[in-house]
């Protein structure tokens, strides 16, 4: 099916839900659930991280089964749809002689009522109108994080999750992690004494360059429907992903289809910084940043910023470019969470040992796909669901509109505005784009 670049999600969008149904999956070796017990997935994207990430970890699982792989780029679908038949073979679960089907467009994945849930792993300008669609559709969502490009998107998403009630997991794994889970039970149960400041840190990485010189586009990709949403641009490479490669893709480079490290780390780190704090569903009251972007060349994301937030209870909070960490500071102490090889640090050391008890605030710990597949057996609500990470994405996505306008902003997290502030309101909304804003 050919895309058009302004009917495509008008249609998505319109797509009616799809009765929930016990897929017939194909049976398993002994031991293995049964047909009913398998959760049927559908993998939108499968690019470096849809593949070399999710696809092969929800492949590992004996309660799962794909069956259908997605993509606009004919070589990473190919090489998906052989992974997940090569897989199965090898385990004897392929039952079916077709084995696990290939599409070029999401929404004839959305419209299969054979599928129970769908895992998005797209770039993150595709992330709300599929996810949108998918929620429509009746389908359970993991969402790959940052999942979404602005926070008038994000309250879109959270509350379409919602009214359709669909299981919904940002796909992070950031709390599966056990230093930054016992960094978060440690300050929740007031081992550093008040809480007062939190710092975060994500890595460097994002630099100037890219050419925006045009290119023939590759036979293997249409690109028309990988801009989607997005506007109108020659294709180069650099814009997009490495042909015939899973290499690190240049659009997350590219303001029009990512935020660079500032939403793309920053909605790992900054999640634990709102989980431990308690307040992952609720925001800042006031920001205030300053940022550096490229001069020259395709790529524009920041290359160095540095964030400050106040929150209503008086936590300040810095975020910069560093290192990846989380730091929460109290009047008894401190701990530390780094993703390296340090892991857990705190002072006095004496906080590291403490056990958090029964009776305290125990935090689940589970890897986020398990996590995931859980919920949608039980109808349960996620560890992370949309609006705990659309909040962990608007943080990220505040600072940067301060860094946009210059200066110091009022933010009201309820109504999640910038009072009397035409300018930074406008931002809010950057990308909700016609068609497909609602």
């Amino acid at each position: 099916m050919k895309f058009t670049r302004r009917g495509f999600v008008k249609a998505a969008l319109a797509a009616a839900a799809a009765p929930y149904i016990v897929p017939a999956s194909a049976l398993g070796a002994d031991g293995t659930p049964a047909p009913s017990q398998r959760v049927t997935i559908g993998m939108i994207g499968v690019g470096r991280q849809g593949t070399l990430a999710n696809l092969r970890t929800l492949l590992s699982y004996d309660d799962t089964q794909i069956l259908a792989v997605c993509d606009v780029d004919a070589w990473r679908l190919e090489n998906a749809r052989k992974m997940a038949d090569d897989y199965y073979a090898r385990k004897a679960r392929a039952g079916a002689a077709k084995g696990c089907a290939a599409h070029k467009d999401f929404r004839d994945v959305l419209a299969r009522a054979d599928i129970d849930a769908v895992m998005i792993s797209t770039p993150d300008h595709w992330h709300v109108p599929m996810a949108v669609a998918a929620a429509q559709a009746g389908k359970d969502i993991s969402l790959e994080k940052p999942i979404t490009l602005s926070i008038a998107e994000g309250r879109l998403l959270s509350d379409t999750v919602t009214r359709y009630g669909r299981v919904f997991r940002t796909d992070s794994e950031a709390r599966s992690l056990w230093f930054f889970h016992k960094a978060a039970e440690l300050v929740r149960n007031g081992r550093i004494g008040k809480l007062h400041t939190i710092r975060t840190g994500v890595p460097r990485g994002d630099v100037a360059g890219g050419s925006p010189a045009p290119m023939p586009v590759p036979e293997e990709l249409d690109y028309e429907a990988w801009l989607g949403p997005a506007p109108e641009a020659p294709y180069t490479v650099d814009r997009v992903h490495p042909p015939r490669d899973l290499g690190r893709p240049g659009w997350m480079r590219v303001r029009d289809y990512c935020e660079g490290m500032i939403t793309n780390w920053g909605t790992h780190i900054n999640d634990i910084a709102q989980w431990g704090h308690d307040t992952e569903r609720t925001g800042p009251v006031e920001v205030e940043a300053r940022g550096v972007y490229p001069r020259d060349g395709l790529w524009n994301v920041l290359i160095d910023f540095e964030v400050a937030y106040r929150f209503a209870d008086g936590v300040q909070m810095i975020y910069r470019m560093d290192h990846p960490y989380v730091r929460f500071e109290g009047t008894e102490g401190w701990v530390q969470a780094n993703w390296d090889k340090s892991g857990l640090t705190g002072e006095p050391e004496s906080i590291l040992k403490s056990p958090v008890l029964p009776r305290e605030t125990v935090l689940p710990l589970k890897s986020e796909k398990r996590d995931f597949i859980d919920c949608v057996k039980t109808r349960g609500q996620t560890i992370a669901d949309a609006e705990v990470g659309h909040r962990t994405t608007s943080l990220c996505q505040l600072g940067h509109i301060a860094i946009q306008v210059g200066r110091k902003l009022r933010y009201d997290p309820a109504a999640e505005r910038f009072p009397d502030d035409a300018e930074a309101n406008r931002l809010l909304g950057r990308f909700m784009r016609s068609p497909w804003r609602l």
